[in-house]
Parts: C-alpha cells; structure tokens; sequence
C-alpha cells in the first residue's frame, strides 16, 4: 500500500546578504528546484560535514 510521509515544516526569518540570495536563486534555477529545497539541502550538507571542534 502506498503510504505519503508528511515533512513538517517551522516558518524561521533569516537575514542573508542579498549576493548570497542572488546566488541561491540561480543556483535553484539551475537545478530545477525551489529555492526553499536547495537551502534544505545545503543545510544538511553543511551539518552533516561540520568539523568538531576540540572543545
């Protein structure tokens, strides 16, 4: 049977510097994919490959 999974999602405001926004706009455009996705995204990636620091 198919089951849907449901992705909840949190409304957060962050402020960007507007050529980092230029260029996530392109770079989503590029990829076909919503800008909201691609951020997604590069979050994960970001946090999954964060060095630890010694502290």
């Amino acid at each position: 049977m198919l089951k849907i999974q449901k992705t909840e999602y949190q409304n957060k405001t962050f402020r960007l510097p507007v050529a980092l926004v230029e260029k996530l706009g392109e770079a989503a455009q590029k990829n076909n994919i919503s800008m909201t996705k691609l951020v997604i995204e590069l979050c994960e990636y970001g946090l999954e490959n964060l060095e630890e620091s010694d502290s």
